[in-house]
């Protein structure tokens, strides 16, 4: 059979019908960007306090003292779950006592907040924290609610390549667009703790499901060099926008309800890209709709002002269609030889260590020095640059040096971040910048690299098990920032640490920079350490475009 590509490729690469297809299917993943990170401000965590109630019979001078002082991050701050206890204040104050004269108030009982919390209204005016007290005793429920809209996106990743091929990739996109909007307008009425979390999952199951369907889709309908860009800029970069775009609603709108409100109405303006986006012609070529698949193709054909040939997919060609492997291969391959094995753990280290520093610096946000909403916007932007450096080393360095260079280059700054004081808070801001950066780049790089290392046999199997662990770490990035009540430096000097562990694993993958893919178990290189053959330029530049080629084909089944 002939290959796709060169069935059509009398359309052209880049005209009007390519344009639209590119810049539609990337705009739809606006919403995921900031959707994703949504949680960054819905759940963020105001300065707070017990609250002490008016109704209390305190004198001045007693109240004042109400609340113990306690040490944190080397300062003496006010207890944020702690109060002395009410009745032997009252008696106190009602015997005419003072504090610090009469009585060695350090000397008197504590208790908790029984009256509720008093928080801070500066930042925001109400977040899922405050409107259900989800702080000390409940504080874990903060983390909780992140994962487990990260459990979602783990699940939705699972079953959004299979329904999308038996549904096709259009219904399917705009299914899940629905879920993910749907749900997220009913969370906004969420009249308890578990009703939103539990909503948040399915927001998450809807989330990664309609990004992996345009992901799907436009790696299908889009022509080499189009692909080529729509996979590694594209959507990445439509993506980042979304996440830039959120720090600004959140500035103007300081009400959780209302803020998730505005990031959710944005979904409903993807509507009329249905008849717009077309579905997939290779899907229904696979489902055996030829006449559809060519009516698509003609009229691309019509909008780009080209002639369409009378026939253009052979049935006879279609009809021939697999004869490449007669045996079936499972997951257990991945563990068969030495070789593969290695590789596998590496991959499963590399991509669950990825994850957790992106996803972690990315969520640790609040827990920054300065002005939240600025903080989130520059993480956002510094993944513009992120993403074209990396497109940029794939076809010029070799894939162990790039990889290992970025995650040194994120993991070391991160480290860095502990040794600056807490004045020069301007400098952390720009360390955690370019820890994101390196990060970025090296998570981007990821799914390329995962396929070069695999034989096409079970290469689905092993792009799909970094994946998985992906989605693992995202899980568990929450509780990295957790820690950062404890000690604001901590989450970064265990995401410093374990990148940079990684980092230097890294160089323990073989080299596939500028080497064909390997086809069977037999052709999958030896893992020899730091030794790895150079190779020719020409040769290099070669392989990144025939893997980035097909790359999405071979990962979004998964």
């Amino acid at each position: 059979m002939r290959d796709y590509d060169e069935a059509t490729s009398f359309l052209g690469e880049w005209g009007p019908f390519q344009l639209s297809v590119f810049f539609l299917l990337s705009a739809s993943t606006i919403p995921n960007g900031f959707n994703g990170m949504s949680v960054t401000f819905l759940a963020a965590t105001p300065e707070h306090r017990c609250l002490v109630p008016d109704s209390a019979n305190l004198s001045q001078a007693w109240r004042n003292v109400s609340i113990p002082w306690e040490e944190r991050d080397g300062q003496r701050v006010e207890s944020k779950c702690w109060r002395y206890r009410l009745d032997s204040l009252t008696n106190y104050s009602a015997r005419g006592l003072l504090p610090g004269v009469h009585v060695n108030v350090s000397d008197i009982q504590k208790e908790k907040c029984l009256d509720g919390w008093h928080y801070d209204r500066d930042l925001y005016h109400s977040t899922v924290v405050t409107q259900w007290d989800i702080v000390c005793d409940n504080d874990w429920k903060g983390p909780l609610t992140t994962s487990l809209f990260f459990a979602g996106v783990l699940t939705g990743s699972f079953i959004s390549g299979q329904l999308s091929d038996s549904f096709g990739r259009k219904k399917i996109l705009f299914a899940t667009m629905a879920v993910q909007t749907g749900f997220s307008i009913i969370q906004v009425f969420s009249t308890s703790w578990e009703m939103f979390a539990i909503l948040f999952l399915i927001v998450g199951m809807g989330q990664i499901s309609n990004y992996v369907a345009a992901f799907i889709l436009g790696s299908e309908i889009l022509g080499k060099s189009a692909r080529i860009i729509f996979s590694t800029l594209g959507i990445c970069i439509f993506f980042a926008i979304g996440y830039m775009i959120l720090p600004l609603f959140a500035y103007f709108i300081r009400d959780w309800r209302m803020l998730l409100m505005a990031l959710t109405i944005p979904g409903l303006l993807c509507i009329p890209l249905w008849w717009f986006i077309p579905e997939s012609p290779q899907w229904l070529i696979s489902q055996g709709r030829i006449e559809e698949a060519e009516a698509i193709i003609r009229k691309a054909a019509k909008q780009n002002k080209m002639t369409a040939p009378a026939i253009i997919f052979k049935t006879a060609e279609l009809d021939d269609n697999k004869q490449l492997h007669t045996r079936r291969y499972t997951i257990l391959d991945l563990v068969k030889t030495h070789d593969i094995r290695v590789i596998t753990i590496l991959t499963i280290m590399f991509w669950l260590t990825v994850s957790i520093g992106y996803f972690g610096v990315s969520l640790n946000t609040p827990n920054l020095h300065g002005d939240p909403f600025l903080n989130c916007f520059l993480l956002a932007v510094i993944e513009v640059p992120s993403y074209i450096i990396a497109w940029q080393l794939l076809g010029r360095v070799q894939r162990r040096y790039s990889m290992c260079g970025t995650m040194l280059l994120g993991g070391i700054v991160l480290l860095l971040i502990q040794l600056v004081p807490q004045s020069l808070h301007i400098l952390s801001t720009v360390l955690v910048m370019v820890g994101k950066f390196g990060i970025t780049a090296a998570f981007s790089m990821a799914y390329v690299y995962t396929a070069e290392l695999y034989p096409t046999v079970i290469r689905n199997m092993g792009v799909g098990i970094g994946s998985m662990s992906s989605r693992v770490g995202s899980v568990i990035s929450p509780y990295f920032v957790y820690l950062g009540a404890y000690n604001r430096l901590l989450p970064y000097i265990l995401m410093g640490s374990l990148t940079v562990i990684m980092g230097v694993l890294v160089l323990f993958f073989p080299e596939t920079y500028g080497k064909p893919l390997p086809e069977t178990m037999d052709q999958t290189q030896n893992v020899k350490g730091l030794c790895c053959k150079k190779n020719s330029p020409k040769n290099l530049y070669d392989t990144s475009e025939e893997v980035k080629n097909g790359i999405t084909l071979i990962t979004t089944k998964l």
